[in-house]
């Protein structure tokens, strides 16, 4: 008799152990491919996401087309609008209520559950920053708490990811311990500040966004490679990036006009490939509810999302291993980061993304592509032809030159 029972226990313990394996391997291998880029209905498909809607009169539309393919939303009918548009969406859920947490729990169960099924719905997010508390060392909100909303979430739905979206600030190490409530992440950096901005949220006494040693733009890139550490180059990083001026967060009474500073089509150009090139799987959009609409800024950004757009079969692809060889020319300036750039092949054609990350123009003689003629600047009208398997390109500070290269 006792071995019978031994022998049933261990039959449900093999069968509760493959019921969690097909549950985790759904989970691991759904959600993103194995270089990271996220999969939407099994497609490789590069993020291009909104936190907040234009302000049109058919605000998904105008996002569809603006390039964009990805919304927060709020309700099932958010959800419904952006199916409609062609558009996907996260859900934010909230966290498990401290005060009555079995009706807390039933309450985030009810909310996972009318949404669940939806077509449009990608990812789930639980609370924003959790790590960051301005000024303060401690976590606005405990890696147990997410957790403990995120083990409710799986349990009411599996099929579906949750990300989380940090502040840059924190250590890696701190944001590491929230990987057990997120399958993916994001971080967010707004690094035009105008000089002299008086000291606000989320900003540091010398006028930082940002506190890595370089306030320049090019930090952006730096926080992707330091969000990829966080997740050890094992889950999709997103970045979210600069869509508002800082002092237009400020009540209308309390702003300084002189210091209203957007990023310009340059500038956000550049911050969009930086991320591209040091590895982000996703480009979000945060602040437009707090710019004005029509602007320029708003134009110069939707210029922006419809040229990643324009790429996603590019954006999408594998990065590819590349010899290519980079020597810098005199031209009178140090070279710090200088010319990073990345590689992906599509339909036989080789394509660098390349962004010059340093404050200065520099020169620089790329080699190692004996087997390419001419090489075409995309956005730019103009082509290079390659010799001896060399071209040379001059970058102004914080320039872009995305190169299609054929033989």
């Amino acid at each position: 008799m006792k071995k019978n029972i031994n022998i049933l226990s261990l039959i449900l313990l093999l069968v509760f152990a493959s019921c969690a394996n097909e549950q985790m391997a759904k989970q691991g291998s759904k959600f993103f491919d194995s270089d990271n880029m996220v999969l939407i209905n099994g497609k490789r498909t590069f993020i291009i996401g909104s936190y907040h809607l234009p302000k049109t009169d058919d605000p998904y539309a105008s996002l569809v087309r603006n390039g964009y393919n990805y919304v927060r939303t709020g309700s099932s009918a958010d959800l419904d609008k952006a199916q409609k548009h062609g558009l996907y969406g996260w859900f934010y859920t909230g966290l498990v209520d401290e005060k009555d947490t079995v009706q807390g729990k039933k309450k985030l169960e009810e909310k996972v559950n009318a949404v669940k099924i939806h077509p449009a719905l990608l990812f789930y997010e639980i609370a924003d920053e959790p790590a960051f508390t301005w000024m303060s060392a401690k976590a606005r909100i405990s890696p147990e708490r997410m957790k403990q909303a995120y083990d409710v979430i799986k349990d009411v739905d599996f099929k579906h990811a949750v990300i989380t979206n940090h502040a840059p600030v924190n250590l890696i190490s701190t944001m590491k311990k929230y990987n057990t409530s997120c399958d993916l992440v994001a971080f967010d950096i707004y690094p035009v500040v105008p000089h002299g901005i008086k000291p606000s949220f989320a900003l540091w006494p010398d006028g930082q966004q940002g506190d890595l040693l370089n306030c320049y733009i090019s930090q952006v890139g730096e926080y992707v490679d330091k969000m990829k550490k966080v997740v050890d180059n094992k889950r999709p990083v997103f970045a979210v990036l600069q869509g508002f001026a800082w002092e237009m967060l400020k009540p209308e009474a309390e702003r300084d006009t002189s210091k209203v500073l957007y990023p310009t089509s340059h500038q956000e150009r550049f911050m969009f490939y930086d991320a591209i090139v040091h590895g982000a799987n996703g480009i979000l959009i945060w602040g437009t509810s707090y710019t004005p609409q029509p602007s320029k800024f708003i134009d110069d950004l939707n210029r922006a999302t419809r040229e990643l757009a324009e790429m996603q079969e590019v954006l999408s692809a594998r990065t590819t291993k590349n010899n290519i060889k980079k020597e810098y020319i005199e031209i009178g300036h140090s070279v710090d980061a200088g010319v990073e750039f990345i590689t992906k092949e599509v339909g036989g054609k080789l394509y660098m993304i390349s962004v010059n990350s340093d404050k200065n123009p520099v020169k620089v003689t790329f080699s190692g592509l004996e087997k390419y003629e001419s090489a075409t600047v995309l956005k730019e009208g103009r082509s290079i032809k390659i010799e001896n398997g060399k071209f040379t390109e001059t970058y102004k500070p914080f320039d872009v030159h995305v190169f299609e290269i054929i033989n």
